[in-house]
């Protein structure tokens, strides 16, 4: 798989499509391409952004970066669902394998360039929260940069209240309900409270509802794992053998939103929440 980077001092009237075929061994429509998939970053003065305009206008001392990786642009990303358009913000779902952020190399498997290419009208599109690439659930995508940063504002100050459903192995039904673990995680207080919601004696899988008081990295991965009862497909902190996919998900985000000071409860259909019948053996 082919992969490189290139940086190029625009010293001359050029257009960007031109400047990357004399850097690159790459056809037209394979930088067109790559373009659109969010390869490509220009610099002018300190200013850095992403650019997908091919008739950007280039001036004299701007600064293309150009990062190919064939490998990353041939991903498909994974069609995310709308949960809810509340215009200034929107709720989606994200499946598996969907990133939160992109990198230098690409944006086009993020829920933001998924949301900015698949909503009407189209609108510019912030990210508030992250979930992790091998999670899913309920993340909200901001359409404006004062919606962005009052939505960020409410989640770093843990103004809402977030429910996730998990499956993990082992059994929580004997123990107190809920089973709250507050093991800080990199040095920082968290704390987590698990509550059982079912049971399958022969596999030993039980699912979990689980609330968190912070958003700590990994922190319902590492509070399950330090209590024995590692989430399914978690092959970071628990069972590195398995098989299944991350089998964590945010069901539900409680809050009152902060632009229009009124009370939302969204909550993810039954049918798109983790279910110990659905899980392969």
């Amino acid at each position: 798989m082919k992969k490189f980077e290139c940086h190029i001092n625009i010293d001359r009237p050029i257009t960007i499509v031109q400047a990357l075929q004399i850097q690159c061994d790459l056809s037209v429509g394979e930088i067109k391409k790559s373009i659109d998939k969010g390869a490509l970053w220009h610099s002018r003065g300190k200013a850095t952004q992403r650019c997908r305009r091919l008739k950007k206008t280039l001036n004299i001392g701007d600064k293309l970066h150009f990062y190919y990786d064939e490998n990353v642009l041939s991903q498909v990303p994974t069609p995310a669902t709308l949960i809810a358009d509340v215009n200034d913000y929107s709720v989606w779902y994200k499946p598996y394998g969907i990133l939160s952020q992109g990198s230098k190399w690409s944006d086009h498997c993020t829920i933001t360039r998924w949301a900015q290419k698949n909503l009407t009208p189209e609108r510019a599109v912030f990210p508030v929260h992250r979930l992790d690439r091998a999670a899913t659930g309920l993340i909200l995508v901001a359409h404006s940069k004062k919606a962005a940063r009052a939505l960020s504002q409410m989640f770093e100050q843990h103004q809402l209240e977030k429910t996730y459903h998990i499956i993990v192995h082992g059994n929580l039904q004997q123990r107190t309900q809920p089973e709250t673990v507050a093991l800080a995680i990199d040095g920082k207080p968290a704390c987590s409270h698990f509550s059982h919601m079912a049971y399958d004696e022969k596999r030993d899988l039980s699912l979990l509802k689980v609330n968190i008081e912070s958003g700590r990295k990994h922190q319902i991965r590492i509070h399950a794992a330090s209590i024995g009862l590692p989430v399914v497909g978690d092959r970071l902190h628990g069972v590195q053998q398995s098989l299944a996919d991350l089998q964590l998900c945010a069901v539900a985000l409680n809050f009152t939103c902060p632009i229009h000071q009124l009370e939302r409860c969204i909550a993810l259909p039954e049918a798109m929440r983790p279910q110990l019948s659905n899980l392969a053996q």
